[in-house]
């Protein structure tokens, strides 16, 4: 080790304890948020995927969340999964084979507790877009109803009940190059061995 790395060791290793301390401090600082979350690894405009809500309880005064409704976007079908402890219901457009919104409706004397949390599921098809929200609304046991339903404040800020939004990935345009490529090769591979064979029979 030269002189001059074990001097910007010597240097670094303050630095990055400083910062870590540093980053700590503002972690303990930041006040904790939580809100209804919509969540789908690889989720792609256009195709069906199943999205999980997770919902915690912010209640102030003990009272249970008794009831999610999560609206859907429009002109979509949609199947709910079924929670141990909850009803669902699908409010449907049966004229137009399509789904409203699910409703999550607690058994009586249960639901989610405060400081917990719980999931529910929807398998949906998705609209083909880069992001789709979902306006949800939370009852608790008091009568209180919490609307989660609020877009991004202008300033980039997260406003006090944002809507629950999830980006999608855009879908691959199909093309044909590689394979087109790959017979062109197989193509030229061929004549060659075939230009050789006639070589060496006339050799």
């Amino acid at each position: 080790m030269t002189r001059i790395s074990r001097a910007l060791q010597r240097a670094l290793i303050p630095a990055a304890a400083t910062a870590a301390v540093t980053a700590a401090l503002l972690a303990d600082a930041a006040p904790a948020s939580a809100h209804v979350h919509v969540d789908a690894a690889g989720a792609t405009g256009g195709e069906e995927t199943v999205l999980t809500f997770e919902v915690p309880n912010e209640s102030e005064n003990n009272s249970l969340t008794t009831q999610l409704t999560v609206t859907m976007p429009p002109g979509t079908s949609a199947t709910a999964e079924s929670v141990p402890g909850w009803t669902v219901k699908l409010d449907r457009d049966v004229a137009a084979g399509t789904v409203r919104s699910v409703t999550w409706a607690a058994v009586p004397g249960s639901g989610i507790a405060p400081d917990q949390f719980a999931l529910f599921r929807v398998s949906l098809l998705l609209p083909k877009t880069d992001k789709v929200s979902f306006p949800a609304a939370q009852t608790y046991s008091d009568g209180t109803v919490v609307n989660w339903n609020q877009a991004p404040l202008p300033n980039g800020g997260e406003p006090d009940h944002p809507v629950p939004t999830l980006s999608l990935a855009g879908q691959a345009p199909r093309s044909d190059a590689a394979p087109l490529g790959l017979a062109i090769a197989a193509l030229v591979v061929a004549a060659g061995a075939l230009a050789l064979t006639l070589v060496m029979r006339r050799t």
